[in-house]
């Protein structure tokens, strides 16, 4: 009976597929009645509001494609259900970036499963103990490994994880902590990182100019990341959380890691070899670098006479990624199975269960794309260019103050960086062509914008890696980081205006970081006169 059942489903979707790919054969030519105007950014707005009202990340990712295929379709179901198919799932599981993406994940899940299971995780927490001996010293551990895996945001997020958790367990630093230190070293710092896959991205959106050039000038005039990264060194010095952050940290401090009851992102701890040291850490993290960059230069065609930066500047991060990690699975299971670490059939165990912890992250992703394709379909981005475009003529020096914050809710609606470098960077480039000092201001800030948006966004790839990387929740991430990323947004914002009018960096920057560590300060002292008062009342 069971058979009979699949077979007759299987049947019915296979003429399904074929229905909708006849009725929609044309559909590259068909444009909705919503196309480029406001309703466009309504279904990640749908998406993202429910999320944080029910802190449930499926339903919530899967409302929002639906009303996107709604809009689409002019409210027919059957239009409505094969564009979420056809114009969403399959084809953002049929794009070859993001299928590179995905081997990517599962091959990283499982190189994390084999350093557990060889015990190279156990033992660089035993060795990373006996020399970290407070929260402080952990999360400032985090922080340096974070900065310096700059190659791209996913392999950080992803790596930082699975080295630092067992570290900053062992001191009580909460998952949601973790997760936001994890997030906050991921696109903030390959986004001011002149060979990354993030560096390699923008200098491909700056028609008609040196982009590497533009993108190596533009880094001081980043305010978002580089106050993002003073931000998480004054929290761990003045010793200031707040907000929902807050409650996560004191109740990690009494043994509760993280708050909530979902675990859903955490794994077993598989049979650990006993014979395990550092070395079975070291090296295959050590094996990931190389084998990556190697991967992400090969694509830029270092191999084939380009040189080094040219490389990374051509370079397929989805590519490079996947076939590094391939290589560094190879050598790993090798390494492990000469010295005797592993058997080989542990190691192929290792595979299936890394896959298995890569999951809810993969159904997560795949729900972010297709909302993400939903939104491309109805004219998101035309309609945001076109807003820009006509907005910029009399307001010059508010200028990049303004990109930022329309890169912000591009971004954040989107939860893509490189969809807005790709719209508004040509549109900054188009209207300060006659004044090379404000496009590079103007650049950053929309570079800046786009990251803080992927940033605070619950359904950016990045955010969701961080999440997987730290094991925790992921609405509880959004939360707790929120809070944050828009303290730093705001005094950004403060930055962007000051250096429209002034267009002086020395004034600007550490006119933001003054105010930052002021803002800090102040919570801090008014935390400590709370602590105080408490006893009395």
């Amino acid at each position: 009976m069971g058979n009979r059942f699949f077979r007759l489903v299987s049947f019915l979707g296979f003429v399904f597929l074929m229905i909708s790919t006849a009725v929609f054969a044309d559909e590259a030519a068909y444009q909705p009645a919503m196309y480029s105007t406001f309703w466009a950014l309504v279904p990640p707005v749908v998406a993202i509001v429910l999320a944080l009202l029910t802190k449930e990340v499926y339903s919530s990712l899967f409302i929002g494609i639906l009303v996107g295929g709604l809009f689409y379709s002019g409210f027919t179901f059957e239009g409505t259900m094969t564009h979420i198919l056809q114009g969403g799932f399959v084809t953002v599981l049929a794009d070859a970036y993001n299928v590179g993406i995905l081997i990517f994940l599962v091959i990283l899940g499982g190189m994390v499963c084999l350093m557990n299971a060889a015990g190279g995780s156990r033992a660089f927490g035993q060795w990373a103990s006996k020399r970290i001996k407070t929260r402080v010293g952990a999360q400032l551990a985090t922080i340096l490994l974070g900065c310096l895996i700059f190659v791209d945001d996913y392999f950080n997020c992803l790596t930082v994880g699975s080295v630092m958790r067992p570290v900053t367990d062992k001191h009580n630093v909460s998952r949601a902590k973790l997760a936001y230190i994890i997030d906050s070293t991921a696109a903030p710092v390959c986004i001011i990182a002149p060979i990354s896959s993030w560096a390699a991205a923008v200098t491909g959106f700056v028609p008609g100019e040196d982009g590497f050039s533009v993108f190596i000038n533009a880094i001081p005039y980043n305010f978002y990341a580089l106050l993002t990264i003073l931000m998480m060194l004054l929290l761990v010095f003045l010793g200031v959380d707040y907000g929902p952050m807050k409650t996560h940290e004191e109740n990690a401090a009494n043994g509760d890691l993280f708050t909530t009851a979902d675990r859903s992102f955490v794994t077993e701890d598989a049979k650990v070899s006993s014979k395990g040291s550092v070395l079975d850490l070291v090296i295959p993290i050590a094996l990931l670098i190389i084998c990556c960059v190697t991967g992400m230069i090969y694509s830029g065609g270092f191999f084939s006479g380009a040189g080094f930066v040219e490389a990374f500047s051509n370079s397929d991060a989805s590519v490079g990624l996947a076939l590094g990690s391939i290589f560094a699975l190879i050598i790993t299971i090798a390494f492990y199975s000469i010295r005797k670490v592993l058997t080989f059939h542990d190691c192929m165990n290792c595979i299936p269960e890394g896959f298995k912890a890569m999951v809810p992250a993969i159904i997560i992703l795949t729900f972010a794309w297709t909302l993400k394709a939903m939104t491309d379909s109805l004219g998101a981005a035309p309609y945001v260019a076109g807003l820009m475009e006509t907005s910029a003529a009399g307001l010059m020096n508010m200028l990049p103050a303004i990109i930022f914050l329309v890169g912000v809710g591009l971004a954040f609606a989107t939860g893509t960086s490189w969809g807005t470098f790709g719209i508004l960077i040509p549109i900054v480039v188009a209207v300060f062509e006659n004044d090379p000092q404000m496009m590079i201001i103007a650049i950053s800030a929309c570079m800046a914008g786009a990251v803080c948006g992927d940033h605070c966004s619950p359904i950016s790839d990045t955010t969701i890696m961080a999440s997987a990387g730290a094991q925790s929740n992921h609405v509880n991430h959004v939360y707790t980081q929120l809070p944050y990323a828009l303290s730093v947004a705001g005094i950004s914002f403060v930055s962007y205006i000051v250096v429209g009018y002034t267009r002086n960096l020395l004034i600007a920057l550490p006119f933001g970081a003054a105010l930052l560590f002021g803002f800090l300060f102040f919570l801090k002292i008014r935390g400590s006169q709370r602590t105080v008062a408490t006893p009395a009342n």
